[in-house]
């Protein structure tokens, strides 16, 4: 060992950050461990659980300093120990070698801590990264550094996924691994939708267009209600840009996911009758103890309001917290009309001096 070892670890310390005490301390540890294995080769009758070794570096010149040790064979703990010259032929190539594989073992550890530093913390945030590989199980993302991993729960069915094509995704969790940290990101997590708004809104950045809730059925449709905070800044035109430009920038991130932007107010009969846009809406009433909204719609608009396999009103209910049951106009003015007609009376048994009418039970109703 030498002052050219001492001058190669101030140089990693100063470009890696690599702690120079740190490396010392870690070469100590793997310069006693080969000398032990050299003294024991060259002398087998040594005993391997009553024998140590300690192993110190000088910091200036990179003497290398060794201490046989006598150790208690039931505590470990060290008896005594006395100090011996090293070998040269240990100094030369086996110390050499031990060096080496120390370093590169410190700088791959340090690597991933700083990798695994610079992603901690960032859950909710988005990444780009190129595909890399793409199996039925996993889908792998190179980020640059370090590799993320989309699993197949976290995939969206329709979307292909090729070789060498960039890809946006939200990091939903990161995991520190014995082989380094691990990033799972997603791309059907709600907040993935929130995120490219963010990128692409301005106000919302600046806090003037605030997210107020998202509901998303990824790869199909998603809703997203927004409110401004200040006066005379629509937050849907906000949101949908000049000619649709910036919700067509999210719809072509999110490989064509059908997009409705509504505007979130307090009262809740006009939040549900939002929500279910593109469809109008004629009359809500909200019963907030149940959380239910029941709607009535124009005869025309009830196959848009309730959408394709009921997809509409679902997110409208996500986006919102009611149960939504929705009627049009006809259905709901036969209800009022049977409410009001009277029920008919029963026919008198000839036989009975005195007719008894048996009260009407209570009309029963069904929502889906």
């Amino acid at each position: 060992m030498n002052q050219e070892l001492i001058a190669a670890l101030r140089e990693l310390e100063r470009e890696k950050g690599l702690p120079f005490d740190t490396i010392l301390a870690g070469l100590e540890e793997a310069l006693a461990s080969a000398y032990k294995t050299y003294k024991r080769g060259h002398d087998p009758e040594l005993e391997e659980e009553t024998t140590g070794v300690r192993v110190k570096l000088d910091p200036e010149s990179g003497e290398m300093l060794a201490w046989m040790q006598v150790l208690d064979e039931e505590t470990g703990e060290v008896l005594s120990e006395a100090e011996e010259e090293v070998p040269p032929d240990f100094l030369g190539r086996i110390a050499a070698q031990t060096a080496k594989q120390v370093i590169f073992q410190k700088l791959r550890d340090a690597e991933r801590e700083m990798t695994y530093e610079e992603f901690s913390g960032r859950e909710g945030d988005i990444v780009t990264g190129i595909i890399q590989q793409d199996s039925h199980r996993y889908t792998l993302l190179d980020l640059g550094k370090v590799e993320a991993l989309l699993p197949q729960a976290e995939q969206v069915p329709s979307e292909p996924y090729r070789h060498g094509e960039r890809l946006k995704a939200y990091i939903v969790e990161v995991r520190r691994t014995t082989k380094g940290p691990q990033i799972v990101v997603s791309r059907t997590h709600p907040g993935l939708l929130r995120k490219l708004f963010e990128f692409e809104v301005p106000e919302i950045a600046q806090g003037i267009v605030e997210i107020k809730g998202v509901a998303r059925e990824p790869g199909h449709r998603s809703k997203i209600a927004v409110v401004s905070h200040e006066p005379g800044v629509d937050p849907v035109g906000a949101c949908v840009g000049p000619k649709g430009s910036r919700v067509r920038m999210v719809v072509n991130e999110l490989r064509g996911e059908k997009l409705d932007v509504v505007q979130w107010v307090e009262d809740p009969e006009r939040f549900v009758a939002n929500a279910l846009a593109p469809a109008k809406v004629k009359e809500v009433h909200v019963d907030p103890a149940t959380a239910t909204a029941k709607v009535i719609v124009p005869d025309y608009q009830l196959s848009l309001a309730i959408g394709k396999e009921g997809q509409n009103a679902r997110l409208a209910a996500k986006l919102t917290g009611f149960r939504i049951d929705i009627k049009n106009e006809s259905q709901a003015m036969e209800e009022v009309r049977a409410a009001r007609e009277p029920a008919a009376p029963p026919e008198a048994d000839p036989g009975a001096d005195v007719a008894q009418v048996a009260p009407a039970e209570p009309e029963k109703s069904a929502s889906a």
